[in-house]
C-alpha cells in the first residue's frame, strides 16, 4: 500500500474569475438602470410623437402640392453650411372672406379669395445661431410666371401657394424649403395668446382709412389694435414701406416676448410654440410635424437678439399705369440673395447696416 508523503492539495481558487464575477455583480445594477432609462427615453420619444400628432397635426391645415408641380427650381446646396440652412416663405394673407383662411377649420386657398398682404423670407443659418427675416413689399413689381409683370402679392390670388413659391424663387434664385401661411385672424389670436405686445410710436400719426390717431409714446396692443397697427399705410410718410417696417417691429416684439430666454433653458416652450402656431397656420404638405419639432429644437440656442430684420433693397415707388408699385433695386438685391443662398447673411448684414430695420419705426 502506497504511503502518502503529503496531504491532498485542495482545489486552487481562480482570483481572476472571482474578480470578474464580482465586477459583473457590481456593474449589473447600473447597467440595468441604464437599460431602464433608455427604455423610458424611447417611451418618452414615442409619447412625444403621439403628442405632436394629437396636438399639432390635428390643428394644421395642409396646403397640397405646394412644390410637386414646380420645375426648373433653384438647386439646394449640397455641401457646407448652406446645405444645412433652411429657407421658409411666410405669407400673411388679406382674406376676402369672413371665415378664417388658415388653421384646421379653414377651407384652404381659393382663386381670387386672398392676396399675400405680407411676405417674409425667413433664413435660418446652417449652424442655427442666427437668422434673418427679409420682407418683400407686397407691391413689388416682379415677373409672375405665366402672368407677366405684376405685384408680387397677385401671385397668391392667381395661383395660390405654388405660384407664390415659384414667383419668389424666380425673383431670388433662392430655393424655398417650406411655406407657412397665416391670416389676420391668426395674427390677432397670436397677439392675444401672449397677452398683447408693447409698441413704441416715435411721433403722433393719423390713420385716415380707419379714423385712428396713434399718439406718440408706448402702447400696449391687444389683437384688434395690433391688426390696425400692422396694416396702416395711409398717413405714413413712406406708405407701404413704412407698413413693412411696422410689421417687422411687430414680429420682433412678438418674438422678444415669446423667446425672452433661450429655448434650451425652457424646452417645453418648443411644444407650446408649435401648438400655438399650428392653431393659426397652414403649411406645405411636405412639412411633417416631426420635422417641425426637430427644427424648433435645433433653434434652442437662438435668441431674439440673433435675428436680423430687413426689407429687400428697393429703388423707391412709382406708377405702372394706374398701379402704385415698389421698384426693386437689382444691383443690391443680387448681393442679398447670393448671401442667402451661400448662408453668408451674418457678413452681409455687417456690411449693409443701413438696410436693417431700426429698433424704432414710424
Amino acid at each position: 500500500m502506497a504511503i502518502l508523503d503529503h496531504p491532498p492539495v485542495p482545489p486552487q481558487s481562480d482570483p481572476a474569475g472571482e474578480s470578474t464575477a464580482r465586477g459583473w455583480r457590481r456593474a449589473r445594477k447600473p447597467l440595468i438602470g441604464l437599460l431602464i432609462c433608455l427604455l423610458l427615453l424611447c417611451a418618452a420619444a414615442l409619447t412625444g410623437i403621439l403628442w405632436l400628432q394629437a396636438k399639432v397635426e390635428g390643428n394644421l391645415q395642409r396646403l397640397p402640392d405646394t412644390f410637386s408641380g414646380l420645375t426648373d427650381r433653384p438647386a439646394k446646396p449640397t455641401s457646407g453650411s448652406a446645405a444645412d440652412a433652411v429657407n421658409i416663405l411666410v405669407l400673411g394673407t388679406d382674406t376676402r372672406s369672413d371665415a378664417p383662411t388658415t388653421g384646421a377649420e379653414a377651407p384652404g386657398w381659393e382663386p381670387g379669395q386672398a392676396r399675400s398682404d405680407t411676405m417674409l423670407l425667413v433664413h435660418l443659418d446652417g449652424d442655427r445661431r442666427s437668422a434673418s427675416v427679409v420682407s418683400i413689399p407686397r407691391d413689388s413689381w416682379v415677373d409672375i410666371p405665366g402672368h407677366g409683370k405684376g405685384k408680387v402679392n397677385w401671385a397668391y390670388s392667381f395661383g395660390g401657394p405654388s405660384l407664390t413659391v415659384e414667383t419668389v424663387e424666380t425673383m431670388t434664385d433662392v430655393r424655398i424649403d417650406h411655406l407657412a401661411v397665416i391670416d389676420w385672424d391668426g395674427i390677432k389670436a397670436l397677439t392675444d395668446a401672449i397677452g398683447g405686445i408693447d409698441i413704441y410710436i416715435p411721433e403722433t400719426v393719423d390713420d385716415p382709412a380707419h379714423g385712428i390717431r396713434w399718439e406718440a409714446g408706448r402702447h400696449h396692443l391687444d389683437g384688434d389694435q395690433a391688426l390696425l397697427y400692422v396694416r396702416q399705410r395711409y398717413g405714413l410718410r413712406d406708405g407701404d414701406l413704412d407698413r413693412v417696417a411696422r410689421q417687422q417691429a411687430f414680429l420682433r416684439t412678438l418674438l422678444q416676448q415669446t423667446l425672452h430666454q433661450e429655448l434650451r433653458k425652457h424646452p417645453e416652450q418648443v411644444l407650446d410654440l408649435l401648438t400655438l402656431f399650428s392653431k393659426h397656420a397652414s403649411v406645405d404638405d411636405d412639412w411633417s410635424t416631426t420635422q417641425m419639432a426637430k427644427l424648433a429644437a435645433s433653434l434652442r440656442n437662438l435668441r431674439s437678439g440673433d435675428i436680423s430684420y430687413l426689407t429687400v433693397p428697393t429703388d423707391g415707388t412709382g406708377m405702372v399705369g394706374d398701379q402704385s408699385v415698389v421698384r426693386l433695386d437689382p444691383s443690391r438685391d443680387r448681393d442679398l440673395w447670393r448671401a442667402v443662398r451661400e448662408d453668408r447673411m451674418g457678413d452681409w448684414t455687417k456690411d449693409n447696416q443701413d438696410l436693417l430695420t431700426p429698433d424704432v419705426v414710424r
